[in-house]
């Protein structure tokens, strides 16, 4: 792999560790501390949480309609320096109307850095025939999770809930020196493609059936973002949960770093939709076990299942979007993140409202795993286009 390849790579997992792992994630392992705190209910819970994902699905937007020919770089970098800047801001405050802000606002700079970090780095692998190491890319959210959950903990029992919030930023600066130094514009004797390296191709459905996919993926945004934002708070309620509750959350990020990767390789073998059914399937069931039982087994199963599948299946999705439309593939990611963004700003507020009504995190469990599940059936008739053996990823760049 050229050394430029190398550089945005792991560039790239740096600003996903940034936006997804610490801006975005961070927030299910620090929850229980704030409500601990602030004795606030789930409902509000909730709605802090879908504050986030209303900003991920403005940037979502916003990224899909911005013009960024030759301006990715500076874009990237200016909005790694915001999220930096709101995650410290958190700590900053106890006012939950201005947490509300900073969450959207943090939400926001999620999608515009994981949609152009994706654009970016993607694009870069494509150039040099290495598309399918896409996965290693997408581990980065994996990764940024693991280490929150690892050190939110021992940082918070030192300076307590909001010292917590500005040390993940100042962890944060770190890794933007480096992103800085790793990601720059491409010189002309880097651009340059091996022959044969893109003329194998992947058998794709047509453009006519995105529609499907971008239901499926928005199911999968309003169904996987209930674990996502609730898993530690069950955990931490739990009589029969003996541990750490943080520790689920670790579990999480561990099954989610070579998920990506293992997916990846999946859908090259198997094609690209029946992965995506069959990954939707298997996350439906880590949904569901919480529902009937929450020791300690049950959450740390069901916690390993979410991890190796939903950052997995954002890896197949992706790339399988692109493959399908891949001129100026920082639009369709846009688009397709918008829908699975509208999906997961929706399910904190139900969930959060439902269990707060219900006194109990059951039904809203419930009723995430059926959606998730109606997702997955909206890909079947994209198998009919896998019918033949699949080949090497083909994701040219234009």
């Amino acid at each position: 792999m050229h050394k430029q390849t190398v550089r945005y790579l792991v560039g790239g997992i740096f600003a996903l560790v940034i936006a997804m792992g610490i801006g975005r994630f961070s927030y299910t392992v620090i929850l229980p501390y704030m409500q601990d705190t602030f004795a606030f209910s789930r409902a509000t819970a909730g709605f802090l949480a879908t504050s986030n994902y209303l900003g991920y699905l403005v940037g979502a937007l916003v990224a899909g309609r911005l013009q960024m020919v030759n301006k990715r770089i500076p874009f990237l970098q200016i909005s790694l320096v915001i999220s930096i800047m709101v995650t410290a801001m958190m700590g900053f405050t106890d006012a939950i109307f201005a947490w509300y802000i900073l969450r959207f606002i943090s939400g926001v700079m999620s999608a515009l850095i994981f949609v152009i970090a994706a654009s970016l780095v993607l694009d870069q692998l494509a150039r040099n025939g290495q598309s399918h190491v896409s996965g290693l890319f997408y581990s980065g959210v994996g990764i940024g999770i693991a280490l929150s959950a690892v050190i939110v903990s021992p940082i918070h029992a030192i300076f307590d809930w909001n010292g917590t919030w500005i040390a993940l930023a100042l962890f944060s600066v770190i890794l933007l020196v480096f992103i800085i130094l790793f990601i720059k514009p491409i010189t002309p004797q880097h651009t340059q493609q091996k022959p044969g390296q893109t003329k194998s191709s992947q058998k794709v459905p047509p453009k006519a059936w995105m529609k499907w996919l971008i239901i499926a993926y928005s199911l999968e945004g309003l169904g996987y973002i209930v674990t996502g934002t609730f898993i530690v708070s069950i955990a931490e309620e739990s009589t029969s949960f003996h541990g750490d509750a943080s520790y689920v959350w670790f579990v999480v990020g561990i099954a989610a770093i070579p998920s990506c990767i293992v997916c990846s390789k999946l859908a090259q073998r198997y094609g690209y939709v029946r992965t995506l059914l069959i990954s939707m399937l298997f996350q439906g069931l880590g949904i569901v076990l919480p529902a009937f039982a929450t020791n300690t087994m049950t959450l740390y199963i069901s916690a390993f299942i979410f991890g190796a599948t939903f950052m997995g299946i954002t890896t197949v999705a992706t790339t399988l979007a692109r493959q399908i439309l891949p001129v100026n593939s920082h639009q369709i990611l846009g688009y397709l993140t918008a829908g699975y963004a509208l999906g997961q700003m929706l399910g904190p507020s139900l969930a959060g409202t439902l269990a707060n009504y219900t006194n109990s995190y059951q039904y809203a469990l419930l009723g995430a795993t059926a959606v998730v599940v109606v997702g997955a059936f909206c890909l079947i008739s994209g198998l009919n286009y896998e019918k033949e053996k699949v080949g090497e990823l083909d994701a040219i760049s234009e």
